[in-house]
């Protein structure tokens, strides 16, 4: 469906900066309670992060939403507008649409078909509340006089008494991500917390990257941690570094210079492992043994970088007790990340201590309002940044119905 040819109007009473998740339910939530909407995308089409997630079948929600799977300077932030739109209200549209859906695993929840399903509930819903959408429309200034704000566009302007800003973050910048939403809040004067990449990728480089290169494809899992969190799921070793549930989940709290340790048995004593295996089995290859829990290729691998090729048995035991705490502690440094080309979701964002947690409204400027992942609150993995956007869409739209 095209949007490019829609006309602006002169006026409105929500004009909408940004046609992404946050973008499109709050055009549709406020559009059903009377509000004339204007949806204002500079790409080509909208929901266009919504097409590419969950490997095209958008994991649009969790089963199991709590203010815990966020991060935020302001961890309370996010809790009213998540506990007034629950992950079963998403799930009650979607229902209604008859989108087919499952939980792959630890309460996500994907489209059976495609993420399309979801941008065209989106759409059809903006359409009930006659929302006004026009793409490939990049803002030129947005300015407040008089009570309204007026913005230029390569299309012409439109004014209205409420502005919403759901522009996202800096990830994945050939989707067309940028950091115009936080330049227009610094234009408003509110602060913007410092930003990076998150739910990327961890890159190695030097003896690290040449020692597990060859072995990219390779997964097994893990338990990673950082910074005091910890996360257990697969780990993906790829031509770059680092990958998988594991990593980037805990790319979201390691920073550059930051401990990492990466547990390759969580659960297991490898210490008591190896004894045993020096008694029963003194004859047998460490990466015999090593394999029964590693991949073999892993374990092969293990063996020759930390220089332990030959019987376990022929291992001295001070030797096997530093195999032993290397396997629960992988000493594997990352030079950094893949950056914002691969990263889900950026960190930081507006800051929270300038809006309202009820309305998503600014402190400073009445009629503004910020939603979705421009906003400092970033979700783990797992369709809990997708909540966010709808919540934090709902709780604004519910606002601009009551002003």
């Amino acid at each position: 469906m095209s949007f490019s040819d829609t006309a602006l109007p002169a006026t409105c009473d929500v004009i909408i900066i940004g046609g992404g998740a946050a973008g499109l339910m709050c055009a549709q939530e406020a559009g059903q309670r009377g509000k004339q909407v204007v949806v204002i995308e500079h790409a080509n089409r909208v929901g266009k992060k919504i097409l590419m997630s969950g490997g095209g079948r958008c994991n649009f929600t969790n089963l199991d939403v709590r203010p815990e799977h966020f991060l935020s300077a302001n961890p309370h932030f996010c809790k009213s507008a998540l506990a007034r739109y629950r992950p079963e209200d998403f799930i009650a549209l979607v229902q209604a649409h008859g989108i087919a859906y499952h939980e792959k695993e630890r309460g996500q929840l994907f489209c059976d078909d495609s993420a399309k399903q979801i941008v065209a509930m989106l759409l059809a819903e903006c359409a009930k509340g006659d929302v006004r959408i026009r793409t490939h429309c990049a803002v030129e200034s947005v300015r407040q006089r008089e009570g309204l704000f007026e913005v230029r566009t390569v299309a012409g302007r439109v004014q209205a008494p409420a502005l919403v800003v759901a522009t996202g973050g800096l990830s994945i910048p050939k989707m067309g991500a940028s950091g115009f939403g936080y330049t227009l809040a610094s234009d408003f004067g509110h602060a913007v917390r410092p930003t990076r990449a998150a739910l990327v990728p961890l890159t190695l480089s030097g003896r690290p990257l040449e020692d597990w290169q060859p072995l990219a494809g390779v997964a097994l899992p893990v338990c990673a941690e950082a910074q005091g969190a910890s996360f257990e799921a697969p780990m993906l070793i790829t031509h770059r570094g680092l990958s998988g549930p594991a990593v980037l989940q805990i790319s979201s709290y390691w920073q550059a210079g930051d401990a990492l340790a990466i547990d390759l048995l969580p659960g297991a004593d490898a210490q008591a492992w190896l004894d045993e295996a020096r008694r029963a089995r003194g004859r047998t290859e460490l990466a015999t043994i090593l394999a029964e829990r590693l991949p073999r290729r892993f374990a092969q691998r293990f063996c020759t970088v930390f220089d332990a090729e030959g019987t376990v048995g022929s291992l001295p035991q001070r030797r096997l007790h530093a195999i032993a705490e290397a396997l629960h502690a992988w000493p594997i440094a990352p030079s950094g990340t893949e950056g914002y080309r691969t990263a889900e979701v950026t960190l930081g964002g507006v800051d929270t201590a300038a809006l309202s947690s009820a309305t998503m409204e600014s402190k400073r400027v009445p009629g503004l309002y910020f939603i979705g992942e421009v906003v400092d609150v970033t979700g783990h993995l797992g369709g809990y940044n997708f909540q966010w956007a709808w919540a934090s869409a709902h709780a604004c739209a519910e606002a601009l119905a009551a002003s």
